[in-house]
């Protein structure tokens, strides 16, 4: 996936949302159920995998490995991981505490030395083809879910949940993080939140649910905006914005959707 370089900076707000209490009475667990609900789960990655992948096979992607050109070095896995923002070294690094002496383990000091660069210097020529090979080994599998999971998508799930939005809301910021990361600068999904703050209220501050989505959306695409490798926003504009427009506040199936053109369906 195309990523900021700031999202190394990400893991220091994982602790500090940890912090944010859940809203809600005792009772609103029987309320629709959020993006961590297994169903929403999978609708969450087939949706992210369409337009970061053209298919709504997420799971065939923790083979995809190449160097897309936007300065970021390899991005690989079924989050993108890149080799020049630290996400893809803390994921082989995690990988290598769980297997000891597997096949990407030897590239860690390559990884360590290109973080926050788009060299390939210590990984070329076999890295790709290693990472492939890791790919059908279920434990870099889980490796690669995990760090999805705890870098992305149960803080953006946690964040939603924190300001009062149901599951299309907490889709909403999960693809924000995804594509944007959390860092300082001005198109972070934190300044991409801010933005949309500074003209409207989510519902835990009491403001209308539907309103807010639309002024996060307009911020997310003028973050997209400022980046030419993030230049289409059909992701949002055909996508996301299409959920909104028709109430679909809990991604509630039948979906229907396109990105770059091509269209999509969920049952």
């Amino acid at each position: 996936m195309v990523h900021s370089h700031s999202r190394r900076t990400f893991l220091t707000l994982t602790g500090a949302l940890a912090a944010v209490p859940l809203l809600g009475a005792p009772g609103a667990a029987a309320a629709a159920p959020g993006l961590d609900d297994p169903a929403k789960k999978e609708i969450a990655m087939k949706l992210v995998s369409s337009a970061e992948n053209s298919t709504l096979d997420w799971k065939s992607q923790y083979q995809y490995i190449e160097d897309i050109g936007d300065g970021r070095g390899y991005t690989a896995g079924i989050i993108g991981f890149c080799s020049g923002t630290g996400d893809m070294l803390d994921l082989v690094q995690l990988y290598a505490d769980r297997e000891p002496g597997n096949v990407l383990a030897r590239y860690l000091p390559a990884l360590r030395a290109v973080d926050g660069t788009d060299s390939h210097a210590g990984l070329d020529p076999d890295y790709p083809r290693d990472w492939r090979r890791a790919a059908q080994d279920p434990v870099f599998q889980q490796a690669q879910n995990d760090e999805r999971d705890r870098v992305y998508f149960n803080p953006a799930v946690r964040q939603g949940k924190a300001d009062g939005l149901r599951t299309l809301g907490q889709f909403c910021y999960y693809d924000a993080i995804v594509m944007h990361g959390d860092g300082t600068d001005p198109t972070s999904f934190r300044n991409i939140r801010g933005r949309a703050l500074n003209r409207a209220r989510p519902p835990a501050q009491g403001g209308d649910e539907t309103t807010y989505l639309h002024a996060f959306l307009d911020a997310r695409v003028w973050a997209m905006r400022q980046e030419e490798a993030h230049s289409d926003t059909s992701r949002v504009d055909t996508a996301q914005r299409v959920f909104l427009r028709n109430g679909n506040l809990d991604l509630t199936p039948p979906l229907d959707w396109q990105v770059y053109g091509d269209s999509y369906h969920i049952g």
